[in-house]
């Protein structure tokens, strides 16, 4: 799995037909603490994620196993909305109202 801000979104107006009705995501790898690092992926929505969220997206044919993305040509899925990481303490909370 791989942290990463989602920064942006993809409109494709033709696309294969398994991908029609899924909304393509622009995600820019950050790590645990969701500071920036090398590395964009563009992948299919599978948990409702938008611009600014932290989330984990997974890679490969990990990707095609959730229920919106099997049988679908995707080499990314965003798979989870981050609400917090603890490393060490204290907590770093990156959805507002998370931990309460």
């Amino acid at each position: 799995m791989i942290f990463a801000k989602v920064i942006g979104t993809i409109v494709a107006s033709q696309k294969e037909e398994n991908l029609r009705g899924r909304k393509l995501l622009l995600c820019k790898e950050t790590d645990a603490r969701g500071a920036p690092i090398d590395g964009y992926h563009v992948a299919a929505d599978a948990v409702g994620a938008g611009e600014g969220d932290f989330v984990l997206i997974t890679t490969g044919s990990a990707a095609r196993m959730t229920d919106q993305t099997g049988k679908t040509p995707v080499d990314a899925v965003v798979m989870a909305i981050i609400d917090a990481v603890d490393i060490d303490t204290p907590r770093i909370a990156v959805r507002k109202g998370a931990g309460k």
